[in-house]
């Protein structure tokens, strides 16, 4: 067939089939797995940040609460008992690792008090460091994807134009109508995968930082109770 006859027939395909489908379903195979793959962190992306912001609100207002009750004048043997009965976390699983600690040692009627303080300061960093792990959960996979995502597309990319220029070597054609699909196709799996990396990387920093400050606060907590149950034992000591 004549060159130019080629070129003629491919335009009318180059222009019709120009949506985002056309452009997947043309696609070799190992494009096509590389987009399903993206798409695929692209949502589990938004699964885990809409979880996240569930969670880091939740947390936020069980700390605000605690904080209120703690502060608001009441018995801690009281508050103890009312939070002991039920599962806790955040600053009042720190709480109740700590006053348990606590009424360990005095039930046990020990006359000396040595390194209760370090036990309690003890428990309290377990507990905290259990939370924050609870907090970061799956965070990884938002660093990966916003790391990983847009070199996993550009492999779709190459991958893609490597097809294309055997295409224009086999049809011996270098027409914008013949080179243009090809190109289109392999850039769509570097859209894809800054599309599954942009909002990774940002909800990424954004929760990291959440981690932190809730993270300080509830150090910040365990610092002023440990100076309070620290009198105490210098009271009863």
């Amino acid at each position: 067939m004549n060159p130019a006859d080629v070129a003629q027939a491919a335009l009318p395909i180059a222009s019709s089939d120009v949506s985002l489908i056309a452009l997947f379903l043309q696609a070799a195979w190992i494009v096509k797995v590389v987009m399903l793959g993206l798409l695929s962190c692209s949502v589990w992306v938004w699964a885990i940040a809409i979880d996240k912001i569930f969670l880091y609100s939740r947390t936020k207002r069980a700390m605000d609460r605690f904080e209120q009750a703690f502060w608001s004048g009441q018995s801690i043997e009281e508050l103890y008992r009312m939070l002991s009965s039920k599962p806790t976390q955040s600053m009042a699983a720190c709480f109740v690792a700590a006053m348990r600690e606590w009424k360990r040692s005095f039930e046990s009627q020990a006359r000396s008090f040595a390194g209760l303080q370090m036990r309690i300061e003890k428990v309290m960093n377990v507990s905290i460091a259990r939370e924050i792990e609870r907090l970061e959960r799956r965070l990884l996979v938002l660093a990966t994807v916003g790391s990983a995502g847009p070199f996993v597309g550009l492999f779709g990319t190459v991958w893609g134009i490597m097809s294309s220029f055997q295409s224009i070597a086999a049809s011996k054609n270098t027409s914008l109508a013949v080179v243009a699909p090809g190109i289109a196709e392999a850039l769509f799996a570097t859209a894809i995968g800054l599309i599954a990396a942009i909002p990774a990387t940002i909800f990424y920093n954004k929760f990291t930082s959440e981690v932190n400050r809730q993270a300080q606060r509830l150090e910040g907590f365990a610092d002023e109770f440990s100076a309070i149950l620290s009198r105490q034992i210098d009271e009863r000591g």
